[in-house]
């Protein structure tokens, strides 16, 4: 079920990126218009938001299938995304298309997390780390599209057409597992019960320190690498973009694996801290530009986003089982919210060409996440039981 599952995360996640990828393009259309990248991402992220809250609120994903929530989530995604195409001359329509593919994006990757746990409970850490990575590919894919030269309204297909093959791979071949728990009835008060455990709230509150970051850094990744290597062409800014944006899939890959060790505290920590110092060097880097520039962001790419499923493990090792679905929802509800606030402040921020200081405002984001998650470096639930006799270390 997994591969499955990795698959049709990676092409339904295709869809949240795209505007980015094509915004150079269309905003030739737009010329009143000041600040399109943050405002392209931003509605998608507002759009995730409000759909998760449906989600959350209404307990889709813990009431219904997960399977049939992802198939028709991403037939809707798919719809509204192509939908841009309708008046893209509208800057306005163009917004509200992926604001509407953001609402519908909110069944995709949170209910994507609750299909995997409901066939792991053992190294559910790896597992949702392969999900996410498959997310972070997803989401770097319309980059690599953009290489090939294809004019932008054929991009904004594929992605549409990639995500609606997704939905039905999911919807065809990945019921639910056998740890599933159907929540019963409507209660829409009883979702804020999952913030009553203390671990639960410990790790949301690392992933929101994380979010602070990451999105933030993708958005602005083409800034970043246009600081970095001024004159660098247009395809291969959007390579380099893919390359690394796409290396937070190894960061993924690799911490779910030693998290099958180590547990998911330790691993979330070690990731958001070193993205933390990537945070604080980049003034310094960006602007002695060249390789120094790139290995840091290489680094930066693979490290910002490889903390976030074991945040996601440990939300779903530490919510009620029967609210598993809510609570991952709930959580990453909160932590895109948070990402507006980072993004919409580096728009006003930036300036063509520089200030090279601008990502030093994303440091807040990790070092909170820390404190917040240090009592679980010891007391980690999803550390694996030590053999008798063991000692801590």
């Amino acid at each position: 079920m997994l591969p499955l599952i990795i698959v049709a995360q990676f092409l339904g996640t295709s869809l949240w990126f795209v505007g980015n990828a094509v915004v150079d393009e269309v905003a030739t259309q737009w010329p009143e218009v000041s600040g399109a990248v943050g405002w392209l991402t931003s509605s998608v992220q507002l759009g995730f938001i409000v759909g998760t809250l449906v989600y959350a609120v209404f307990a889709l994903a813990d009431r219904f299938a997960a399977h049939r929530v992802f198939f028709a989530s991403s037939v809707l995604a798919a719809a509204a995304n192509a939908a841009t195409l309708i008046a893209p001359e509208s800057f306005a329509w163009f917004v509200a298309g992926r604001f509407a593919t953001g609402v519908f994006l909110a069944g995709i990757y949170p209910v994507g997390m609750k299909l995997a746990a409901s066939w792991f409970r053992q190294g559910l850490g790896n597992a949702i780390g392969l999900l996410v990575g498959a997310l972070v590919l997803g989401t770097a894919f319309p980059h690599l599209l953009r290489t090939t030269a294809l004019p932008w309204r054929p991009v904004i297909i594929s992605a549409s057409v990639l995500a609606l093959i997704g939905g039905i791979a999911v919807r065809l071949g990945v019921p639910e597992g056998p740890f599933v728990k159907r929540q019963r009835g409507f209660d829409p008060r009883g979702s804020l019960s999952v913030f009553r455990d203390p671990s639960f709230v410990r790790a949301s509150l690392g992933y929101f320190g994380h979010m602070w970051e990451l999105y933030a850094l993708w958005a602005f990744m083409p800034w970043a690498l246009a600081v970095a290597w001024p004159g660098l062409a247009a395809e291969d800014q959007s390579l380099w973009a893919f390359i690394v944006i796409a290396g937070g899939a190894l960061g993924c890959g690799i911490g779910g694996r030693i998290s099958l060790r180590t547990g998911s505290a330790r691993v979330a920590m070690v990731q958001l801290a070193i993205s933390g110092a990537c945070c604080i060097a980049s003034p310094w880097l960006l602007d002695v530009g060249g390789v120094p520039a790139m290995a840091l962001l290489l680094v930066w790419g693979i490290t910002v986003v490889g903390d976030s499923p074991q945040f996601s493990t440990l939300g779903a090792r530490t919510a009620p089982p029967e609210r598993v679905g809510t609570a991952l929802t709930l959580m990453t509800t909160i932590g895109f919210g948070i990402t507006i606030g980072s993004i919409q402040l580096l728009s006003a921020l930036a300036e063509p060409g520089g200030p090279t200081w601008l990502l030093i405002v994303l440091v807040p984001g990790p070092l909170a996440g820390l404190w917040a998650m240090a009592p679980l470096w010891r007391r980690d639930p999803t550390r694996p039981a030590a053999p008798p006799g063991a000692t801590e270390g």
